[in-house]
């Protein structure tokens, strides 16, 4: 299929935030959305437990935006959760007016309690309300015709015009070919990162993309080193995530011998704030197990009464099954996995990154809500809240659309002739990176860290980032010139190409986030540092990064007590 090489706006990425970009860009504007794999495909599609807002009449955005800076650890910027908790019920009513279908109790919404919220505010469609957000969306996505969905396509890298440094376009990996898409404005809505660590919840797709992609252009990169374990996920392939919404109704975490052992470190025991029971659970298998690498606990819903677990939980129930586990009669093994990127591409509240003409959207961006640990089920929130903002674009890419000069179009088409045998030594060598990074990421950067380890694990990143660069792929792709197109004939180059690409972002995402990690000396939030187990108020700043420079933002101040 033969695709426009310009548009007013692209968006790389269809999950919750790229899908409500679209939607909210003006209609006036010609806008594609690319996504790798089938627009029904993202962390989004995964999300389970909900979404966050305070529209039940016994709650109000005042307590939402105190849950969330609280749950921020200190880190959170009062100016966006404000933002964010004040808009949450029109984007609700917005989401209403699409068609998504929460859950209801006689005629008005149904809310759930979930970890670190004061009330319960957590709206749902069963649990699989991000399927639901994501379905309805796209759904509405196809309808309009100033949007082109560009389907299993693969964002390379920005296309920066050298002048004046402004985004122009991007390069694009599409049916065997590499090609150069013009664009006025970007949007980088490519979810987290999950993948860079061996057990995640994240689905395949998410390689850190947007966020390797920014740096390598010199955008703002915030917090990196903030990374939320989920505490619950299914100790089976895949690692299923089990919401936390199920603690929220009343499911008990118990080791082998069946005590309740989260009280032990927090007095709110399963219903503490996620980073706490991710290293609850983590320190109980460390005194506990032979093998903690592999260890579970068990979480217990037999004190839900079956017939809730049949109405909240029906899709647990299946995926449970599938595995052999009755969860009305036996618990369910579970262990904790990387969940959520709190850092990202430094945004404001339009979502605009230093780079003119460059966004970022959703999990990609740090737009200041999460802090330093983010509170249950404000992250589909977040992509909503700020995909809103983009229907304001229409002026800014009109203003670009002048300030940008116009290229000549494709020229001088590159080839790159390569052996059978070579192209099979490149994959098994991407393939040796792709096996042994995340767990070296688990290992060294997981849920809990120290300095000696870190600096190796670099050292080894190091290592396979020149071994990388020096594959003959790696020297193809990235000699190309802007508008130099390159049509592959190869068998398999989807798959081959998708790899080298994804590969690429996780060892550069790999390397920020240990290099964030060992520059942050203290414990706060997602952030866990054996040999600086305190928090330090001295670190109440953020963590920025732009190319290889490392540096402290000004002090925060610090809302919401202690915390």
């Amino acid at each position: 299929m033969d695709i426009p090489r310009q548009f007013d706006v692209l968006v790389v990425g269809a999950g919750a935030a790229g899908l409500y970009t679209a939607l909210c860009l003006p209609e006036s504007l010609q806008v594609g959305l690319i996504t790798k794999e089938t627009v029904a495909l993202s962390a989004s599609d995964w999300a389970q437990g909900g979404i966050a807002a305070a529209v039940a009449p016994e709650d109000s955005p005042q307590l939402h935006i105190e849950d969330t800076l609280k749950a921020g650890a200190g880190l959170c910027d009062l100016k966006a959760v404000e933002f964010l908790a004040q808009a949450a019920p029109k984007c609700i009513q917005s989401l209403v007016n699409l068609g998504v279908a929460f859950d209801r109790h006689h005629n008005n919404l149904a809310f759930t309690l979930e970890a670190a919220h004061s009330r319960p505010r957590v709206l749902h469609a069963a649990d699989t309300t991000g399927r639901e957000v994501t379905t309805t969306l796209t759904a509405q996505v196809l309808r309009r015709q100033n949007i082109k969905v560009i389907q299993q396509a693969l964002a390379l890298s920005l296309w920066i015009e050298p002048e004046s440094e402004r985004t122009q376009g991007i390069s694009l990996f599409y049916q065997g070919e590499v090609i150069w898409i013009r664009a006025n404005a970007v949007v980088l809505a490519t979810g987290g990162g999950g993948q860079v660590f061996a057990q995640t919840t994240n689905p395949a797709v998410s390689t850190g993309d947007g966020v390797a992609i920014a740096w390598r252009s010199g955008a703002i990169l915030r917090d990196l080193e903030f990374v939320q374990f989920h505490p619950t996920a299914l100790t089976k392939p895949g690692r299923f995530l089990i919401s936390e919404a199920v603690r929220g109704e009343g499911a008990h975490l118990v080791d082998d011998t069946g005590r309740r052992f989260a009280f032990d470190y927090h007095p709110d025991g399963e219903l503490a704030p996620r980073d706490v029971v991710s290293r609850a659970i983590f320190s109980h298998l460390q005194q506990t197990s032979v093998d903690p690498a592999t260890a579970h606990v068990w979480l217990d819903m037999r004190p839900i009464p079956p017939d809730k677990i049949r109405h909240r939980f029906p899709n647990i129930i299946k995926v449970c099954q599938h595995w052999g586990i009755d969860v009305f009669n036996q618990p369910i093994p579970v262990a904790p996995a990387a969940h959520y990127w709190m850092g990202g591409i430094m945004t404001d509240l339009q979502n605009r990154t230093n780079i003119p003409g460059l966004y970022a959207v959703g999990e990609t961006a740090s737009t200041g809500v999460h802090g330093a640990n983010r509170l249950a089920s404000n992250s589909l929130l977040e992509c909503i809240v700020f995909g809103a903002q983009m229907a304001d674009l229409e002026n800014e890419v009109l203003r670009m659309k002048d300030q940008l000069r116009e290229s000549d179009p494709v020229v001088d088409p590159a080839n790159l002739t390569l052996s059978e045998e070579e192209w099979k030594q490149q994959q098994m060598q991407l393939e040796s990176f792709r096996e042994k990074l995340p767990r070296l990421v688990w290992q060294t950067a997981g849920i809990c860290r120290e300095q000696r380890s870190m600096m190796s694990a670099i050292a080894t990143i190091e290592s396979w980032q020149q071994d990388f660069a020096i594959l003959p792929l790696s020297q193809f792709l990235l000699g190309l010139r802007p508008t130099q197109t390159v049509n592959f004939h190869q068998p398999n180059i989807q798959q081959q190409l998708r790899l080298w690409a994804e590969t690429r972002n996780l060892l550069d995402v790999a390397y920020l986030i240990l290099k964030s990690s060992i520059f942050r000396t203290e414990s706060r939030g997602g952030h866990y540092r054996l040999d600086y187990p305190q928090t330090d108020p001295n670190w109440q700043l953020h963590t920025l990064i732009q190319n290889h420079d490392w540096y402290k933002s000004e002090f925060l101040r610090l809302f919401g007590g202690e915390n």
